[in-house]
């Protein structure tokens, strides 16, 4: 079995690239797989230590308004789509898969016109530029939320698969013992994660700053805040302004970034976050009731879109970040964590969401799009 698979730009579009290229080594034999990615982005820099061949083709991302910059673009596309016919006529894959990013444009269009099976899996409640376009040329189209099957309906209904979101098989394997320990948790504290991301969330940092004095000795709630290397050394000044030393509020712990972030949600019983795809699903696999705050100035909105599905359900409280202060997010806080049915139920609603399965189930549907 010989895949391509390609996506880049961030970590969102390339962790699940790798996730399900893993499940597909696991699924057939002698799997051959190869990234096709921009020397640009971070898959230049993340499949190669990840243990994965790697090509590339020069590709620009297509500005959301009409400019000359775009008719240029057009223009390098139309050279990266021959790029990357010739990348698939080397490889002869049996299937060529898209995980999102501008990149894998190219890839997925000139594997659709060599009539190789292709398959493009979509993230979001809304779906990005790229692969709505893509959606007309594709074999398979595998959903992370069934909502966005409303911005596919000219595709065939076969095409469609709710497949949810890839997630690293760490999250599910991580235990709460262990978390707590390993990040010097209380076991008999109830844990509230905070994460704005790898680069940090200035406006939930910015509230937090509040949250750390109202919540500083509590003996029933812990703060897990992971700042962003960025912010870190002003939250932890901030603090000390406040009167706060971290070091004796025994309930408050920041750090700049998190490398085995698996255990720190095996040890949250609420999880204040952004709501990017990966991130969301890999909270719904857990079963984290959470606060969500999407970050405003995403791709068509696409984060607050992916907020409101799970608040919907049930499963989360949306914030949006105009909105955000210090006393919304205290308030928020000590209403979830002080009904404790609420936040049970939230708990399994965020469970009923989840797809921890999902990188195996579009490994799958790969394999099963192999020409005899």
């Amino acid at each position: 079995m010989r895949i391509i698979i390609s996506g880049g730009g961030t970590g969102g579009h390339i962790y699940p690239a790798v996730t399900i290229a893993r499940e597909a080594a696991k699924l057939a034999d002698n799997c051959e797989i190869l990234f096709v990615g921009t020397k640009h982005g971070l898959e230049a820099d993340i499949i190669p230590k990840e243990g994965f061949s790697f090509a590339t083709i020069e590709v620009r991302g297509l500005e959301r308004r009409l400019s000359w910059q775009n008719v240029r673009t057009l223009f390098t596309t139309v050279g990266s789509v021959w790029n990357s016919a010739q990348i698939i006529k080397n490889f002869r894959p049996d299937v060529v898969i898209g995980t999102g990013g501008y990149v894998c444009g190219p890839v997925l269009l000139a594997a659709s016109l060599l009539k190789i099976p292709t398959i493009i899996q979509e993230q979001n409640v809304i779906p990005g530029i790229t692969n709505k376009i893509l959606s007309r040329f594709v074999d398979k189209i595998a959903l992370g939320y069934q909502d966005a099957a409303v911005y596919f309906t000219k595709c065939r209904p076969e095409q469609i698969v709710v497949t949810g979101n890839p997630i690293r098989p760490e999250v599910m394997s991580a235990k709460r013992e262990e978390g707590l320990t390993e990040l010097g948790l209380a076991p008999d504290k109830l844990t509230v994660l905070v994460v704005g991301g790898s680069r940090g969330a200035r406006s939930i940092n910015k509230a937090m700053s509040g949250v750390y004095n109202y919540f500083s000795g509590n003996s029933q709630i812990q703060i897990l805040h992971v700042t962003g290397q960025s912010e870190y050394n002003s939250m932890v000044g901030n603090s000390k302004q406040s009167g706060i030393e971290l070091s004796s509020a025994g309930n408050i712990i920041i750090k700049p970034y998190l490398y085995n972030m698996p255990l720190a949600l095996a040890a949250a019983d609420l999880a204040i976050f952004r709501a990017g795809a990966v991130g969301l699903a890999e909270l719904t696999a857990r079963g984290i009731p959470a606060i969500l705050i999407p970050y405003p100035f995403a791709a068509e909105n696409h984060q607050e879109f992916n907020a409101r599905a799970l608040e919907k359900q049930g499963a989360a409280v949306v914030i949006i970040d105009k909105e955000l202060t210090d006393s919304k997010l205290i308030d928020t806080i000590k209403r979830l964590l002080g009904n404790p049915e609420v936040l049970s139920s939230m708990a399994k609603k965020s469970k009923e969401l989840g797809c921890p399965q999902a990188a195996e189930t579009i490994a799958r549907l790969a394999l099963s799009l192999k020409k005899p």
